[in-house]
């Protein structure tokens, strides 16, 4: 294996982890967004940067995020 293959198969996961994670979590949080009391509100601020947190490498893994030029 290449190491550019190994890069798209890595790409390939942060999508596909990106897109299972930030669904299951914004689900989990609506589902969780009518209960009441501290340790929940804690909970569904847990969720929300979670599913923040997986957009994040969703956009790394599709190439939005992350594109820099090499240093001078």
């Amino acid at each position: 294996m290449t190491a550019a293959m190994i890069g798209n198969i890595e790409r390939a996961g942060a999508i596909a982890g990106g897109i299972v994670v930030f669904f299951v979590s914004v689900v989990a949080l609506k589902n969780d967004w009518k209960t009441p009391g501290l340790d929940n509100q804690f909970f569904k601020i847990m969720l929300a940067l979670l599913a923040f947190g997986a957009l994040i490498a969703l956009l790394a893994g599709a190439h939005v995020l992350g594109n820099f030029g090499k240093a001078a």
